[in-house]
């Protein structure tokens, strides 16, 4: 496959880590640099069939939606090719598409959904064709206390035929794989909130975690493959997606206040969240929206989102 069409931007930084790469028998040294500016477009019909799949996996007991509907927040990462549509011989060994297409050819092995930061203009609709134009906007290389790191920022941008629009800001973590000494083990967190105005509690199952990944074609085995999660990636089990954590907590303030206008929602992922175990969604409203965050069974904060409304 030849490069995606793409052009580039001066970046505010150097990421330094090289990249050997091999075209045609002959090996070029590139930088990480060189996929700053890269864009890509695709297309999608907002099919009612799979946001009423969604709605199933999440337990609503909503009318079936209907051609016209609001798309609800959150529900567009199944839409538009937003993780690719990669053939199955093009996927590494982690189930993600190999790298060095769209997205750059980080060496490093495990790869997280680390922030979101999603504005909506105006709602789209189910039933319509919508618009996706990627760009890898940064790409920046840091130590931290796991070890080297790579944070990966695109911006995506949709727009409905009807009008419809949002914006969502993604950065993706590159990571090292654990040492041997800490696999099946998580690093100590930071305590989440202790007083919610309003929670729900429910405990992630492989079905949930299945269901979430087909739903946006997800084929990534931390999600599913229990051996590969925890041999491969030393975790402890299996871990809940990031935007599922996000969508859920959008879920639960769509629980508590119906019929709320979201403007924004600017979600963090702080830990990994594991499969089988107890999970607690909780918020609280503050001055123009809610601050809202995910728990594990421990009290640790798992994720945390802040959502404004219109």
């Amino acid at each position: 496959m030849g490069a995606p069409p793409h052009r580039l931007r001066a970046p505010s930084f150097r990421a330094t880590l090289a990249v050997n790469m091999t075209a045609n028998t002959t090996e070029s040294t590139v930088t990480l640099n060189d996929w700053i500016g890269r864009e890509e477009t695709a297309c999608d019909i907002i099919a009612p069939a799979r946001v009423a799949a969604l709605e199933a996996t999440l337990d609503r007991v909503e009318a079936l939606p209907s051609a016209g509907d609001d798309l609800p927040p959150l529900y567009h990462w199944m839409f538009a090719d937003f993780l690719g549509r990669a053939k199955t011989a093009e996927l590494g060994p982690d189930g993600h598409p190999k790298r060095g297409g769209f997205l750059p050819p980080v060496t490093l092995p495990r790869r997280m959904w680390a922030a979101s930061d999603v504005t909506f203009q105006a709602p789209l609709k189910l039933g319509e064709e919508v618009t996706r134009r990627s760009i890898i906007e940064n790409i920046e290389e840091k130590s931290g206390r796991t070890g080297q790191l790579v944070f990966v920022t695109l911006c995506h941008d949709y727009t409905g035929a009807s009008g419809g629009a949002l914006s969502d800001r993604q950065t993706i973590v590159y990571r090292e794989a654990p040492p041997e000494r800490a696999k099946g083990t998580l690093p100590p967190g930071k305590a989440a909130p202790a007083d919610p105005g309003f929670s729900r509690s429910l405990t992630p199952d492989i079905a949930l975690l299945f269901r979430y990944s087909a739903l946006i074609f997800n084929a990534h085995r931390i999600h599913y493959d229990r051996p590969y999660a925890m041999d491969a990636e030393g975790y402890p089990g299996l871990v809940v997606h990031g935007p599922l954590i996000a969508t859920l907590l959008a879920d639960l303030l769509r629980r508590e206040r119906a019929g709320a206008q979201i403007s924004r929602i600017n979600f963090r992922a702080v830990k990994p969240l594991i499969d089988g175990r107890a999970l607690t969604l909780g918020g609280a409203e503050t001055a123009g929206g809610f601050d809202l965050w995910a728990a594990d069974d421990t009290g640790d904060l798992g994720a945390q989102a802040r959502i404004e409304i219109r």
